[in-house]
Parts: structure tokens; sequence; C-alpha cells
């Protein structure tokens, strides 16, 4: 049912039902991330659980402000919850997945440099049309006074131009731009299924629309 509309009634209504992974080294902050945005809270002693674990959010997505149209979204974020470090994230992990959140740490180049080898693995067994967008966690840390930053604005800007995907500095502490990078590869996966959804019509209408003067279509 992921990815498809919701024609339910009452209080559970919803247009689209969306997975997304977050992925990336661990200890880049992935966990943080997904606690704020669900539960708009943040923790420095975050206990890493190994296996699968991931929260539920609604969401609402307005098309056009001036006619009041809008669609609700039920987000399904998962988590690799400590699998990264064991190299056991499967193709069951990806399968269904609508987006993919690729997180690194602006205080861990190694954190960055993995990000080419993360994509590796997200084409290998991820859809060939699943929506991604790279996450630069900690920006708060230009903030503190000390040197902590090892990766530039510029470099994960142009990494992101690389492979032609949306690009977003996050921090999960001072709660930056959290809500923000989840609406909006919530928002590009919208635009793509309602583009696929319209195609799909489309195709439907020409085919049944008659040929004029009754002409064969192979002539």
């Amino acid at each position: 049912m992921t990815g498809r509309p919701n024609n339910g009634g009452g209080a559970n209504k919803f247009d689209y039902l969306i997975k997304l992974l977050l992925i990336g080294d661990s200890g880049v902050g992935k966990s943080c991330l997904l606690l704020r945005y669900s539960d708009d809270s943040f923790t420095q002693s975050f206990i890493t659980t190994i296996g699968i674990d991931f929260k539920i959010k609604t969401l609402k997505l307005w098309e056009n402000k001036s006619l009041n149209a809008e669609k609700r979204l039920k987000l399904q974020i998962w988590d690799t919850a400590g699998q990264e470090r064991f190299r056991t994230i499967t193709t069951a992990y990806y399968r269904g997945a609508m987006g993919i959140l690729l997180v690194y740490d602006v205080t861990d180049r190694t954190s960055f440099s993995n990000v080419k080898n993360w994509i590796r693995q997200i084409e290998q067994h991820a859809s060939e049309n699943v929506d991604l967008i790279l996450v630069a966690n900690k920006c708060d840390c230009d903030d503190s006074g000390e040197d902590l930053r090892k990766v530039t604005f510029e470099e994960g800007s142009d990494l992101a131009q690389e492979y032609n995907i949306p690009f977003i500095e996050t921090s999960a502490k001072s709660n930056i731009n959290v809500d923000e990078c989840f609406e909006k590869i919530a928002t590009n996966i919208v635009t793509r299924l309602d583009g696929e959804a319209q195609a799909k019509v489309d195709e439907k209408i020409n085919l049944a629309t008659p040929n004029p003067k009754g002409k064969s279509s192979c002539c």
C-alpha cells in the first residue's frame, strides 16, 4: 500500500502512505533526526538499538493555498537502528521505499566520504525511481565557537549536484531545517506520484480515443 492513495473515511483518511528510509554512517544523527521530527525531542545520550525502528508521522502538504486544497500524507519513517555498523542492511529494508534521506555529519569527514558508498548500495537495492535527499546534519557546530566543521556547505552542495539530488543542512539538536528536509522529500515524492498517475490517465484516454476518419493506427 506504500505510495498508493488511501480512500478510507474518518480520521484515518490520507492521500498517500509513504515509506521513507534514513541511511548513513553510524553516529551521524539519523535516530536524533527521526526523534526530533516525530516527537520534537532530542537527547545526547541516545542508545543504539540493533534491529529495525520506525515512526509514523502524518503530514499535510498544501497543493494550492488559494484553493485551500491539501494532501494528507502518512509517513512511515524507518531508521537503520545500528545495522549500518554491521553491514547488515539488506534488500528487504529498501523494499517499497519511496524516498531516502542520506545523512552525513558535517563534523565527520569520513561520513561524508562514505556518501558515495551509500549511493552505490541504494542503486543496488532500492527501486530505480526512489527519491533521494542529501542531509548534512550537526550544522549547529558553527555556533560552538570551536572549529568543529570538517565538511563545508559548498562541498555538500557540489556532491548533491553531482548526483542531481536536493541538499539541505540540518541540526537535530538545535532543530534547524528538520521539518523542512522531511517535507521537501515528501513533496518531491508526491509530485512524482501524481505525475505518474496523471500519465496513466492520459495514456488510457489516448488509447480510448478513436482515430480520426476511422484510420488504422498502423497507417
